[in-house]
């Protein structure tokens, strides 16, 4: 009896031995056929392969390694600015001995000079930190091929860095839409400042756009190019800012109607978030979790950013309404929002023992951050 399972034991043994070998055998069969094809060639056939195949083995590399790098990613990087330093609002003119601002030279002697925007500095080099100290992963020509013809936003890999670049640049695009309709002018008395709106309309171009002909004849722009365009642009008008030439409106209502318009925009962030994980339930193997997390981490980045930004530049309207404990208490629940950083992303059931639900996890500090929000709104407009 003992003899007859042990023959049984190793029969399956030796089929699946087989099968492993037969898929093996099948995977590798098509590289030896083609490796006897090329052998057999003549360097006239074989340079332009191998140049090709060179080509696209560099070519994957550095996609590999500008998706899994990430440059400079710093949750904590607004410390180093030094915003809390800051005395003077954004566009108010400065004391002949202060600096504009804690990093800034004092001015010239009787020269004017005004306290530039904290915020213009925040997306600005969110931006830069996008397009020029990272390779911005959305438009490049691998990522828009895809996996053998599949989205990389629908695989588990490789599309992380570019929905955080997405998440980040979603927070800028908001922050440039509010600069040019209410902050960076008097409502309703000043025409837009034209730097800010060459910010706004370069920032809206679309992430995904490979090469975009400027003219019939002229060379092609892929879309970091654009981007960049709106960090001068950006620079540009903190430069006349600093020099008394432009106009910030650091008035309470103007706040208001910033902190409504990134509340709201958190909170279509939170809906998708929600939706995923009520209607996929798939843990670790849910493809499309990873580039959903990912995308609202680097909108919070953002947001972190453009808000710690936002209290140096309406610092007077914060200290005259006191609501200073409630804006660092806000700012600290971004900062827990920013902990979370799980090596694999999974999407499992709320009550789950075995697969996390890293998506609920982060829709209830958006939630939270978002609660938060509307408590600074709701104290601005007594």
């Amino acid at each position: 009896m003992l003899d007859r399972i042990t023959a049984f034991f190793q029969g399956i043994g030796q089929a699946v031995g087989r099968g492993i070998g037969l898929l093996i055998a099948w995977f590798v069969w098509p590289f030896m056929a083609a490796h006897g094809w090329y052998r057999q060639r003549h360097w006239m056939v074989k340079g332009p392969i191998l140049a090709f195949l060179v080509l696209m083995f560099g070519l994957y590399g550095y996609f590999f390694w500008q998706t899994q790098v990430w440059t400079n990613f710093n949750p904590n990087f607004v410390d180093s600015y030094r915003w809390s330093e800051r005395t003077v609002p954004a566009g108010q003119e400065l004391p002949a001995t202060a600096p504009a601002s804690a990093n800034a030279t004092a001015p010239a002697t009787g020269a004017r000079q005004c306290q530039s925007s904290a915020i213009v500095d925040a997306a600005a080099d969110l931006t830069d930190m996008n397009v020029n100290q990272n390779a911005w992963i959305s438009s490049m020509l691998l990522y828009r091929l895809g996996f053998f013809g599949i989205d990389w936003d629908h695989t588990p890999f490789l599309d992380n860095k570019a929905s955080f670049q997405r998440g980040v640049n979603q927070a800028v695009r908001r922050t440039s839409t509010e600069l040019v309709d209410s902050l960076g002018r008097v409502r309703g008395t000043s025409s837009i400042n034209n730097n800010l709106q060459d910010a706004r309309g370069n920032l809206q171009f679309d992430e995904y756009s490979w090469y975009f002909g400027l003219s019939p004849f002229g060379p092609k722009t892929p879309t970091p190019s654009y981007y960049r365009a709106a960090i001068g642009k950006l620079k540009a008008f903190n430069a006349d800012l600093t020099a008394c030439n432009a106009t910030f409106d650091s008035r309470a209502d103007n706040l208001i109607q910033f902190i409504d318009r990134i509340a709201n925009d958190l909170g279509g962030t939170s809906a998708i978030l929600r939706e995923r994980s009520e209607n996929y339930n798939a843990g670790w193997f849910d493809t499309r979790a990873d580039d959903r997390f990912w995308f609202a981490y680097g909108q919070l980045y953002g947001y972190y950013a453009v808000l710690s930004a936002a209290g140096a530049d309406f610092s007077q309207v914060i200290r005259e309404r006191n609501i200073g404990p409630l804006w660092t208490d806000t700012l600290s629940q971004f900062k827990s929002a920013l902990r979370i950083q799980p090596a694999i992303i999974s999407n499992g059931r709320e009550d789950g023992w075995i697969m996390p639900s890293h998506l609920a996890v982060m829709g209830f500090y958006i939630l939270r951050v978002r609660s938060n929000l509307v408590e600074v709104r709701s104290v601005l407009d007594r």
